[in-house]
């Protein structure tokens, strides 16, 4: 009796292994769909300003840092983050 609970429950198991092999791309695209619907993706312009203003702060932090070995580096700097 022992032997058959053992076996039926591996069986279960087996066919849930094989459910879930086969319905794995389904259940992804429904993950996917759950994080667009929770959490939608930024346009391309809100992804383009966003990494320009990365870039402006990384011109003027290392400007700051370069201000007093390279006052006239750091100008340059400076003014490539305003064209920016």
């Amino acid at each position: 009796m022992i032997f058959m609970t053992y076996l039926r429950a591996l069986f279960a198991f087996g066919i849930l292994a094989t459910l879930a092999v086969g319905f794995k791309p389904l259940a992804i695209g429904l993950l996917r769909a759950a994080l667009l619907v929770l959490k939608p993706r930024e346009s391309e312009e809100q992804r383009t300003s966003r990494n320009n203003l990365r870039g402006v702060l990384m011109l003027n932090s290392m400007a700051t840092e370069l201000e007093t070995t390279q006052p006239n580096l750091a100008a340059e700097l400076r003014l490539l983050a305003c064209r920016a």
